[in-house]
């Protein structure tokens, strides 16, 4: 059963943010993970969003995503990402 990582970014220092996507890039990459959406127009039908940019990442598994987010390749890019953004990340069993 496919991992989805669901992200809302608010980007609070652009600069340092681009450093961010090239590694975060590889890295989803060497671990099969692939974008579903990355930015783009997002419309909120009902409630609120607690960030305007939204990522959904996919992966073949929950336990292959979570090597993903733990794995030494992306330390450095999450470290990046926390110091140029505020997020709120999430994962879930998909279909």
């Amino acid at each position: 059963m496919p991992g989805y990582l669901i992200g809302h970014i608010e980007v609070t220092d652009p600069e340092k943010f681009e450093k961010y996507r090239p590694l975060a890039a590889a890295s989803i990459e060497k671990y099969g993970g692939t974008y579903v959406v990355r930015g783009g127009e997002v419309e909120t039908l009902e409630g609120e969003l607690p960030a305007p940019r939204l990522v959904i990442l996919r992966f073949e598994s929950l336990d292959q995503l979570r090597l993903w987010y733990h794995s030494p390749e992306y330390q450095e890019a999450k470290a990046i990402r926390q110091a140029a953004a505020r997020s709120v990340i999430a994962i879930t069993e998909g279909l």
